[in-house]
């Protein structure tokens, strides 16, 4: 008679430890759910910003934007044919 409450003890700890168990994993998945959706938009915010400096890029080097540059920062000037000297081997 004195095993059934030994027992009973025995089985209630065992149920509290459990529990305990399941809400702390039940939380610590929330967390980690959490920080997964903040890296996801910090994904989606670094794609768009991504798109915007290719697209900043592929502006810069067109083929007018390197021509002005040439002319205005390293003051050249386009060719015309008279100022041509064709060397010939």
């Amino acid at each position: 008679m004195s095993r059934l409450p030994l027992t009973l003890i025995v089985v209630l700890l065992a149920v509290v430890i459990t529990s305990v168990s399941v809400v702390y994993s039940k939380h610590k998945a929330r967390k980690l759910f959490v920080e997964l959706q903040a890296l996801a938009n910090e994904r989606d915010d670094m794609d768009i910003e991504w798109g915007q400096l290719q697209l900043e890029q592929s502006t810069l080097t067109t083929q007018g934007q390197i021509e002005r540059a040439a002319h205005d920062q390293l003051g050249m000037v386009s060719l015309s044919a008279d100022n041509v000297v064709i060397v010939k081997p």
